[in-house]
């Protein structure tokens, strides 16, 4: 009567991780709902989810945007602003958080108090997104004008997707002292100038990134029911940490409480909701750091290739399905900003230099 006489393979380290070759490790997830050609898939996270967005518009799935560069606009300048390289032109949200608030900046449930940073050349930017304009806005109310029409694309982005790949980068983050409004980026780093008394340094512990990622769950699926959405951890270390330690420290304890989270809200059985490991593929001992670029942080594109048999395997809709390229109007218009990978966080070293 041994309780694991009659498990799976998969339930083995031997089996299932020894005993196979590096490249043919396969932990997803295998009872998980399937993506149709049709379906129009979302991405929003850290940087990591922008090689997901690439891998699944390279796979003939349907990447949804909703944020489209204007007519006529080259796609070099289209990469260099950010149209494409998310679903909507919202940068990179780090934490649930973000999520959280975007989500209710773009339903009128919130509105910072903080509504534009200047930068060193007298120009503005958006301090919730503020890499999305290399050349910055002419003044404050340019940033509010564009701000309103990018919260419009958010609010249908919600309405009409049908899966959305969420990718936790960080737990570490800035917030407003005055209201709370959660920051890609400290000020000072992109923008705007740094005030310890208006601005405090955060590092969410495992039961806040569990009601924030269950807070915006809850709130889309108030507007979208039939969503159905992936969870997933980047393997993309911490840049930096402004906890007084090392910052490899930093980087196991920020991922361990995103994993954690992820696992918790993704195990309460509802069938719109899943974890996929993509995480784990990449920082598996079993490719020997292989999977990592010499800085030890990017990702090399083996490693992306991996995570995205894997994800094929687990969500594709079968042998049956051929992989159609995307609709004409999902094309290469709207993959315009994907041929880059934008990482807001790397601007804390550039604003070193």
């Amino acid at each position: 009567m041994n309780p694991y006489r009659d498990l799976p393979a998969e339930r083995f380290w031997r089996k299932a991780v020894a005993g196979v070759p590096p490249f043919a490790l396969d932990p997803g997830p295998r009872d998980a709902f399937r993506i149709a050609r049709t379906d129009r898939v979302a991405t929003a996270g850290s940087c990591f989810a922008q090689r997901v967005s690439q891998a699944l518009a390279r796979g003939g799935f349907r990447y949804h945007v909703t944020e489209e560069a204007p007519e006529g606009m080259g796609e070099a300048e289209a990469a260099s602003r950010q149209y494409g390289t998310f679903s909507a032109r919202y940068g990179n949200l780090y934490g649930p958080r973000q999520f959280v608030q975007l989500f209710d900046r773009a339903f009128g449930a919130f509105d910072p108090q903080l509504k534009a940073w200047q930068r060193q050349d007298g120009r503005f930017v958006d301090p919730f997104r503020p890499t999305i304009e290399p050349d910055g806005f002419a003044d404050e109310a340019a940033v509010l004008a564009a701000r309103e029409h990018h919260l419009a694309r958010v609010r249908d982005l919600f309405e009409s997707l049908d899966v959305l790949v969420v990718t936790l980068g960080l737990t570490e983050g800035w917030r407003c002292r005055a209201d709370g409004a959660a920051l890609s980026l400290a000020p000072g780093v992109a923008g705007g100038q740094f005030d310890p008394a208006e601005v405090a340094f955060v590092n969410a512990t495992t039961s806040e990134v569990i009601g924030d990622l269950a807070g915006f769950l809850d709130r889309l699926w108030s507007v979208n029911g039939r969503a159905r959405v992936i969870v997933t951890v980047s393997p993309v270390p911490l840049i930096a940490t402004y906890l007084d330690q090392h910052v490899l420290v930093s980087n196991a304890q920020s991922k361990a409480v995103l994993r954690a989270a992820a696992g918790e809200i993704c195990e309460r059985g509802d069938p719109r909701l899943v974890y996929f490991p993509s995480y784990e593929i990449i920082t598996s001992q079993t490719h020997g750091g292989r999977y990592y670029g010499e800085d030890q942080r990017s990702i090399a594109e083996a490693g992306v290739a991996h995570v995205m048999r894997s994800f094929m395997r687990s969500f594709s809709p079968g042998p049956d399905s051929a992989p159609a390229a995307p609709p004409a109007h999902t094309s290469e218009a709207e993959f315009a900003g994907t041929a880059g990978i934008v990482c807001d966080e790397e601007t804390i070293e550039r604003s070193l230099a």
